[in-house]
């Protein structure tokens, strides 16, 4: 049972002692974030889907203060008993104990030396909270204690906190990183993800991180047409100069309840386009928003998203990028140390 914290710890402030740069147009937001610390029963998830490309993740938050208003988590909420709109946003849930769950788990092996362990498979492993709890960092000690390799994405500045663990963790285990940057524009950016990081700080910590010789990535998902399609040339271009060698894109996805909060913020912010927007999603999904069966989820169809996904094979190969079609993202795969043997599963 997740318990209200009655003074929840200031994350602004975490992250100046941190001595790292966190961007909200100069303020925090100005929304009130209720807390709820967690003891949970387990930390690692094990994914069955064909749709995604990892086996196990670790979560340590439910909700996330980045508040992208595509989120695909936010129908979870509901199952807390709030709301996948603002209460996704503002009420969240912190697993106070991640990491010791995580340890408990690596010392039964219930994940063997080859298998990859995701962060995370639904929220920000690096939202603003984590600025004070650590959690993400204190479960990459422990992965790095039990020599497992980590996959990780987010949109946060953050993870330029831990490029020292993380560069470690390549070294001994394993480790690769993907930054979300759907948007080269930063206006249009912070209308659909008003809390995330500017995106040239996110190519700013793909910078860090690949200068610290951590294999990197770059995400140009949600892919929504007649929004940030036009980006894909720049965001490839700037990933490619901050030492990115992997890219990815998957078509936007607006299940259940997230496409009423998507379609709001889309009417409010860009009223001009919001109709083209939604048509042109709906072609790329055969007349659908989304779609729900496994194996069709990520996939989009027609010509208008081949003619998207082209420009991007286009440009990733120009560029020397290591690429994956929406249907068939990258596998996490084993790292073998120089030298080293092949690690066997458990």
């Amino acid at each position: 049972m997740a318990r209200p914290v009655s003074n929840p710890p200031n994350p602004w402030r975490a992250a100046a002692q941190d001595g790292y740069e966190v961007e909200w147009l100069g303020e925090p937001p100005a929304a009130s974030v209720e807390v709820f610390e967690e003891r949970a029963k387990s930390i690692l998830a094990r994914n069955d889907s064909p749709d995604v490309p990892f086996t196990w993740s670790v979560n340590p938050y439910r909700g996330c203060q980045h508040a992208c208003a595509y989120c695909y988590a936010r129908p979870g909420h509901e199952h807390l008993g709030f709301g996948a709109g603002t209460d996704f946003d503002t009420k969240i849930v912190v697993k106070v104990n991640a990491a010791e769950r995580l340890r408990e788990a690596l010392a039964r092996k219930r994940v063997g030396r080859s298998e990859w362990i995701a962060f995370s498979g639904v929220t920000d492993p690096y939202q603003p909270l984590e600025a004070s709890y650590r959690l993400t960092r204190q479960c990459l000690e422990a992965c790095l204690d039990f020599r497992r390799p980590v996959g990780l994405i987010t949109k946060s500045a953050l993870v330029r906190r831990d490029v020292d663990l993380l560069a470690e963790l390549a070294r001994r285990a394993g480790a690769r990183v993907f930054l979300s940057i759907p948007f080269a524009n930063e206006a249009n950016a912070r209308a659909v993800e008003p809390l995330g990081a500017s995106p040239k700080l996110r190519f700013d910590a793909l910078r860090a991180l690949s200068d610290a010789g951590v294999p990197t990535g770059v995400s140009l998902s949600p892919m929504i047409p007649g929004l940030n399609d036009s980006d894909i040339p720049e965001v490839l271009e700037r990933a490619r100069d901050a030492g990115a060698t992997r890219a990815f894109m998957i078509l936007l996805r607006l299940p259940t309840s997230v496409r009423p909060v998507f379609e709001e913020r889309l009417r409010e912010r860009f009223p001009l386009r919001a109709d083209k927007v939604l048509s042109q999603l709906e072609a790329c999904r055969v007349g659908q928003t989304s779609r729900a069966s496994f194996g069709a989820r990520m996939r989009g169809e027609g010509a208008r998203w081949l003619a998207i996904r082209d420009l991007y094979e286009l440009h990733a190969r120009r560029l020397g990028f290591e690429t994956s079609r929406e249907e068939e993202v990258e596998p996490l795969t084993p790292h073998v140390p120089p030298g080293g043997e092949q690690l066997e599963l458990f």
